[in-house]
C-alpha cells in the first residue's frame, strides 16, 4: 500500500472483529513508532502492551473515552519515561509523532487503531497508572486500541482538504 493510501484511509476504529493481533505484529508496529523524530533524540517512549481481558475491561470502565477498548485485541499504552529528558517540554510532540507512526504502520497492515486521549488529563493518567500498576517513573501518555476492524469499509477515504485553512504569507 502506498503512503498516501495509508494516510488517506487511516481512521479511528472502535468496533473490532475477533481476529487477534499477534505480539509480533505489535512489535512491528512499535518498531515504526520508535522511528519517530524526537527532540534532541531523547526518545522518551516506552510501551505497555495490554492483552489481559480483566485489565481491558477495567480500562473500558474507567472513562467514557475508553469504553470500547475491551473489544480490541490489544491496547498499547504509550508511556513517557520522564527520568532523563533532555528536552522536557518537547516530550508531548515526541510521543505524538511516535503514536502517529504506529497508527499509520497498523493501517498499512490492515489493522485498526484508535488513539484515546489520556495526557494531559490527570484523572485519566492516574487511572491508567493505577489499573495497570505502572511504576511512577512512567507517565501514561495515550491509550491506543489495536485490532482488526469489524468492517473493513471503515477504512474508506474521506476528503478533509479545506483550502480556506491554508494561508500564504499572512493570516
Amino acid at each position: 500500500m502506498k503512503a498516501y493510501e495509508v494516510i488517506n484511509t487511516r481512521r479511528s476504529i472502535r468496533k473490532y472483529s475477533k481476529q487477534e493481533v499477534t505480539i509480533d505484529q505489535i512489535k512491528e508496529i512499535l518498531a515504526f513508532a520508535m522511528q519517530a523524530p524526537s527532540a534532541r533524540n531523547q526518545q522518551p517512549w516506552h510501551f505497555l502492551v495490554v492483552e489481559a481481558k480483566e485489565q481491558l475491561d477495567q480500562l473500558a470502565q474507567s472513562t467514557p473515552s475508553y469504553r470500547f477498548v475491551n473489544q480490541a485485541s490489544k491496547v498499547i499504552v504509550f508511556l513517557t519515561d520522564k527520568t532523563n529528558l533532555t528536552a522536557p517540554n518537547m516530550y508531548p510532540q515526541d510521543l505524538s509523532a511516535a503514536i502517529q507512526n504506529a497508527l499509520l504502520a497498523a493501517r498499512s497492515m490492515g489493522i485498526g487503531t484508535c488513539w484515546c486521549g489520556t495526557y494531559p488529563y490527570a484523572e485519566r493518567m492516574d487511572s491508567v497508572a493505577s489499573i495497570l500498576s505502572i511504576p511512577s517513573q512512567y507517565e501514561p501518555f495515550a491509550v491506543v486500541a489495536v485490532g482488526y476492524p469489524e468492517n473493513t469499509d471503515d477504512f474508506k477515504y474521506i476528503n478533509r482538504f479545506d483550502e480556506e485553512r491554508i494561508h500564504i504569507g499572512k493570516i
